[in-house]
């Protein structure tokens, strides 16, 4: 979601001068839910915070299909936040483990857990 549409999807007034200036300035917090806020993206970043893994490692510890997380894996790729490591020695071995950008999100999934820990028990009881 743009922040054009962040903003018709809240009411925006609709004129000129609101549409513009929107556009001008992105939400930072959209852009970063672009990039990260999908399902499959945040299991596998939180699983690649133990370190490097194995494509069939992550297969067995997100449950995600091959496809899924072959596809998953190349966004994240793309976007800065996971590195691949190829070894071709016998058997073949694709790794993954994450950049420094993809480091950067330990201390958010951090006060995320400690958000979920307060709020989501609280809605259990």
């Amino acid at each position: 979601m743009s922040s054009q549409d962040f903003a018709d999807a809240e009411g925006s007034t609709g004129t000129d001068e609101t549409a513009e200036t929107l556009s001008e300035t992105p939400c930072p917090v959209i852009d970063s839910l672009e990039q990260i806020g999908s399902r499959w993206r945040l299991v596998v970043l939180y699983e690649l915070q133990n370190g490097e893994h194995r494509f069939n490692e992550l297969k067995r510890e997100t449950d995600a299909n091959a496809r899924t997380l072959s596809r998953v894996l190349d966004d994240l790729q793309d976007s800065g936040f996971v590195a691949r490591r190829m070894e071709e020695d016998a058997p073949v071995a694709t790794y993954y483990s994450l950049t420094d950008k993809g480091e950067s999100l330990a201390p958010v999934f951090a006060e995320i857990d400690e958000w979920a820990n307060e709020w989501l028990a609280e809605c259990e009881a």
